[in-house]
C-alpha cells in the first residue's frame, strides 16, 4: 500500500511539474512574443517621426518658398484683356489653396509650434483647433515641461492619438488631460465620461495595435502605461515618466 501510495505520490509531483513548466514555457513566449511587438512598433515609431521631420522640412523650406515664387509672379502679371485676368485670377486662388493645404499637411505631420514652443503649447493649439469640429469638450492643464525634443513629439503624439481614439471610438462628453509633477514623476494622465472598454479583449484584438503603441511611446518615453476602464466605466490612461 505503502509503495503504491509513493508511485502515485511520485507521479503527481512529476506531472505538476510537467504541468508548472509548460505554464510557465507558455508565458515566457507570450512575453518574448509582446516585447518583440512593442520592439517592432518602437522602431516603426522611430521611423515614422523621422519620415515626418524630413518631409515637413521638405514641404516647408523647399516647396513652400517655390509656390509662394510662382503666385508672385501670377500676381505682377499683367493681363491683356478680361480672360486673362479671369484666368490669372483663378490661377492665383488655386495657388492659395496648394499652400494653405501645404501648410496644413505640414502642420499635421509634424507643428511649427511643437518644435519652437514645446509639447504643451503644440498640445494647447492642437485642442483649440479641434473644438471647431468636433463636441468633446477637452479640458487641458499642464505645468511646464522641460525635456528633449524627441521626448516632447512622443508625449504630443499619445495625448493626440488618445483624443482621436476618444473622438472615434468613447462616445464621451468630455475629456480631461492633466500633467503634472510629483517626485522625480511627471504624470501625464486622461480621463473621459465615455463607454470604455475591454482590455484584455481589446489588446488581443487587430485594433489592439493602437494600445500596443501608446505603450512602446511610454516606453520610449521611458515610463510605464497604466489604463483603467471596463464597458460602461469610461477610460483612464496614466503614464509615469521618471525625471
Amino acid at each position: 500500500m505503502d509503495t503504491l501510495f509513493n508511485v502515485v505520490l511520485i507521479a503527481s509531483v512529476v506531472i505538476g511539474t510537467v504541468i508548472i513548466f509548460f505554464i510557465y514555457s507558455i508565458m515566457k513566449e507570450q512575453k518574448k512574443v509582446l516585447k518583440w511587438q512593442q520592439a517592432r512598433i518602437a522602431a516603426e515609431i522611430n521611423t515614422l517621426e523621422g519620415d515626418r521631420k524630413r518631409i515637413a522640412g521638405d514641404l516647408h523650406d523647399e516647396l513652400g518658398p517655390i509656390l509662394s515664387g510662382i503666385q508672385l509672379q501670377i500676381n505682377h502679371l499683367e493681363p491683356a484683356n478680361q480672360s486673362e485676368a479671369a484666368v490669372l485670377e483663378k490661377s492665383s486662388k488655386q495657388i492659395d489653396g496648394v499652400i494653405q493645404r501645404f501648410r496644413e499637411i505640414s502642420y499635421n505631420l509634424l507643428p511649427n509650434t511643437l518644435v519652437r514652443k514645446g509639447f504643451v503649447k503644440a498640445t494647447a493649439e492642437f485642442i483649440s483647433k479641434l473644438k471647431t469640429l468636433h463636441s468633446l469638450q477637452i479640458d487641458f492643464t499642464s505645468v511646464e515641461v522641460t525635456l528633449p525634443p524627441e521626448m516632447q513629439v512622443n508625449m504630443y503624439r499619445v495625448v493626440q492619438e488618445i483624443i482621436q481614439n476618444t473622438i472615434k471610438h468613447a462616445r464621451a462628453k468630455v475629456l480631461v488631460i492633466k500633467i503634472e509633477k510629483r517626485p522625480k514623476l511627471l504624470i501625464m494622465q486622461t480621463r473621459d465620461d465615455g463607454i470604455g472598454f475591454s482590455y484584455s479583449e481589446k489588446a488581443q484584438q487587430a485594433k489592439g495595435v493602437g494600445l500596443l503603441s501608446l505603450q512602446s511611446r511610454a516606453e520610449l518615453l521611458g515610463g510605464q502605461l497604466m489604463v483603467d476602464t471596463e464597458p460602461g466605466k469610461g477610460t483612464m490612461f496614466e503614464i509615469q515618466i521618471p525625471i
